[in-house]
C-alpha cells in the first residue's frame, strides 16, 4: 500500500509540473529546508519561507532568487531543493503582463543581481533577503505592492530557535521597527492567484 501511494504522488507530481506553463513574473513559494527558514516559518505562523520570481531565459524558466547572493537558478532545481519538493505558484490575478511590463520586471531585477543575502532583514538595498527581493521588483518596476508591509515586532518572536537567532544576529539592539515583508504575507496577497501547486504534508 506504500509503494502505491509513493507511485501516485510521484505520477501526481509529474502531472503537475508538466502541466504548468511558466510565465514571466509568475511568483513561487516553497518550504526551505534551512535553520533560518525554520525560524521564518514560526514567526509567520506559515509554512511558507522562501520565495522567488519566475523569468523565462533562453526559453527556459529560472527562479530569480536572493539565496546566498542573488541569482538564476532553473526552475527544477529549485523545486528540488525544497522540502519534499513541495510548491505553490501564482500570478497576478486579472493582470497579463504585456511586454513592456515584463521588460520593466526583468530591467529592475537585473539591477540587484549578485546582491550579496541580507541576514539581518534591512529595508535598504545594499543586501537583499527573498521576499523583499520580489516584493521590490514589483513596486519599482510596476507600482504593485504584493503583500502587506509590517515591522519585526509585528511577527511572533516567542519560538526558542526565533530567539536565539535574533539574539545571534541582533544581540540586545533587535531592531523592532524595522520595515519587512514576510512570504507569507505575500502569499496572502488579494493580487495573486495560484496558477499551480505540488504540497505534501
Amino acid at each position: 500500500m506504500r509503494l502505491i501511494l509513493l507511485i501516485f504522488a510521484l505520477f501526481t507530481s509529474f502531472i503537475s509540473v508538466a502541466s504548468y506553463n511558466p510565465q514571466n513574473g509568475d511568483i513561487i513559494f516553497q518550504s526551505s529546508q534551512s535553520r533560518q527558514s525554520q525560524a521564518v516559518e514560526q514567526v509567520t505562523n506559515s509554512p511558507y519561507s522562501h520565495m522567488g520570481i519566475i523569468f523565462i531565459k533562453n526559453g527556459q524558466p529560472y527562479v530569480f532568487e536572493a539565496i546566498n547572493k542573488v541569482v538564476y537558478t532553473p526552475l527544477n532545481n529549485w523545486i528540488a531543493r525544497g522540502k519534499q519538493q513541495n510548491y505553490v505558484i501564482k500570478r497576478l490575478k486579472d493582470h497579463n503582463l504585456s511586454n513592456n511590463e515584463i521588460d520593466k520586471l526583468k530591467q529592475v531585477a537585473s539591477t540587484f543581481e549578485g546582491k550579496p543575502y541580507d541576514i539581518w532583514f534591512g529595508w535598504d538595498d545594499h543586501y537583499i533577503y527573498c521576499s523583499e527581493l520580489v516584493w521590490k521588483i514589483y513596486d519599482k518596476a510596476l507600482k504593485l505592492r504584493i503583500g502587506r508591509l509590517q515591522t519585526i515586532k509585528e511577527f511572533n518572536l516567542s519560538s526558542p530557535l526565533v530567539k536565539k537567532i535574533l539574539k545571534e544576529r541582533y544581540g540586545n539592539k533587535i531592531p523592532y521597527q524595522e520595515t519587512v515583508i514576510s512570504p507569507a504575507s505575500m502569499f496572502n496577497s488579494p493580487l495573486l492567484i495560484t496558477v499551480d501547486k505540488q504540497w505534501q504534508y
